[in-house]
């Protein structure tokens, strides 16, 4: 089967995951979702991410981060931006989600990054989605 939203894909995946208390969820692997990976860990959302080599292709492993009592540290993803509607912000339009508790990531001519990080360069981009 194959997906037309491979970004969709993984923030479903990891959203079904952090609502059953799983400890890991695996992705199929791309550039775009190692950046997002990435961002998540730096931003505190999940534990962390490791490359793992499959047999037909790489996959990333989410582990996902809970608090005290079994909470999930995602309470939400959302996607914005979709192959049937590209979503693009300029600098000054990059939304702040949750008044400051959650992320946006962007995907910038200087690679994906948190819309914080967009905004302090001064650059806009393809609005990926939210993380609250």
């Amino acid at each position: 089967m194959t997906v037309n939203d491979p970004i969709a894909d993984m923030l479903t995946r990891i959203r079904n995951a952090v609502m059953v208390r799983h400890d890991s969820v695996m992705v199929p692997s791309s550039k775009m979702k190692l950046a997002i990976a990435n961002i998540l860990k730096e931003e505190g959302f999940i534990n962390d991410y490791e490359v793992v080599r499959g047999k037909p292709h790489r996959e990333i492993k989410i582990i996902l981060k809970y608090q005290d009592r079994n909470e999930p540290v995602i309470s939400g993803l959302e996607r914005v931006s979709k192959p049937g509607l590209r979503v693009y912000v300029q600098k000054k339009e990059i939304p702040r989600v949750y008044g400051g508790l959650g992320i946006a990531i962007l995907s910038t001519p200087d690679g994906v990054m948190t819309g914080q990080q967009a905004w302090r360069r001064g650059v806009g981009g393809e609005l990926l989605c939210y993380v609250w």
